[in-house]
């Protein structure tokens, strides 16, 4: 350019507070682990490009939205379910964040739940296709344990998700996992454990509670289900009900997971 011209701003400067955040996009978000009591106060970051002089009022539908945990869960006898109750407290409990309770569809015929005495399902909650999966913004599955690994049902919905694997429509969803198993060494753990390969094959992000429920996680003066993994229970014969502690633990984790969901959004 000639002298006297003047100063054309290039294009390829960065405004001020630009950079930072193109040099490091995880800039105010490396604090780890989130804890779940302040939950409430987590912030989401808005979404790169947007103008932060535009006020909630303008848009008062999306201002009004709130992020969804999907709540889904097989019940035989209502341990599970009564788990799934206390997770969804968990996560209404949190700010921005609603937890929606789902049934997975059921394979055994009238007849042969009757045969086995299990209870009525509650026909308010509603069953789940695998379309509607798509919708979540994060997945808590709640499941019984058959002989270590998830019941039957569970598995027959996630052999259902074969469309929504195809278009990767689940990757990068966080989702864990909550049980029941009938003893001490019947798979509290290995419940979970083994149903992570569904979660890997979908590249949805496994989040465990590790030791986050603190003193909760080390008593040992009672029968406590629930481990690192995730919520779990007791069922015994069929006649013992989680117990407050355990129902604690599954408050506790929906807690959690609504703030990592509110992390990432």
């Amino acid at each position: 350019m000639g002298k006297g011209g003047g100063c054309v701003p290039s294009k390829k400067k960065v405004p001020s507070g630009v950079l930072d955040a193109a040099d490091d996009p995880t800039r105010g978000s490396r604090d780890a682990p989130i804890p779940a009591d302040s939950a409430a106060n987590s912030n989401v970051v808005p979404d790169s490009g947007q103008n932060d002089a535009i006020s909630e009022a303008s848009h008062p539908a999306a201002a009004a939205a709130k992020l969804r945990i999907f709540i889904v869960f097989y019940s035989m006898y209502g341990h599970v379910e009564e788990l799934a109750r206390r997770i969804k407290k968990g996560v209404d409990g949190v700010e921005g964040v609603e937890g929606v309770l789902y049934r997975v569809p059921e394979t055994l015929t009238a007849e042969v739940l009757e045969a086995m005495k299990a209870p009525s399902k509650d026909d308010g909650i509603p069953e789940i296709s695998a379309a509607e999966l798509a919708a979540a913004d994060g997945v808590l599955f709640g499941f019984p344990t058959r002989y270590g690994c998830m019941a039957a049902q569970m598995k027959a919905f996630f052999d259902s998700t074969g469309g929504l694997w195809k278009e990767q429509s689940l990757a990068g969803k966080p989702a864990g996992f909550f049980v029941s198993t009938g003893t001490q060494g019947g798979g509290q753990e290995t419940t979970a454990w083994t149903a992570i390969t569904q979660l890997a094959h979908h590249g949805m992000l496994f989040v465990p509670i590790g030791y986050t429920f603190g003193a909760g996680m080390f008593k040992m003066d009672s029968v406590r289900g629930g481990s690192p993994y995730g919520a779990g229970v007791f069922a015994g014969d069929g006649s013992r009900r989680p117990s407050e502690t355990e129902l604690g633990l599954a408050e506790h984790q929906g807690k959690y997971m609504a703030a990592v969901v509110k992390k990432l959004a």
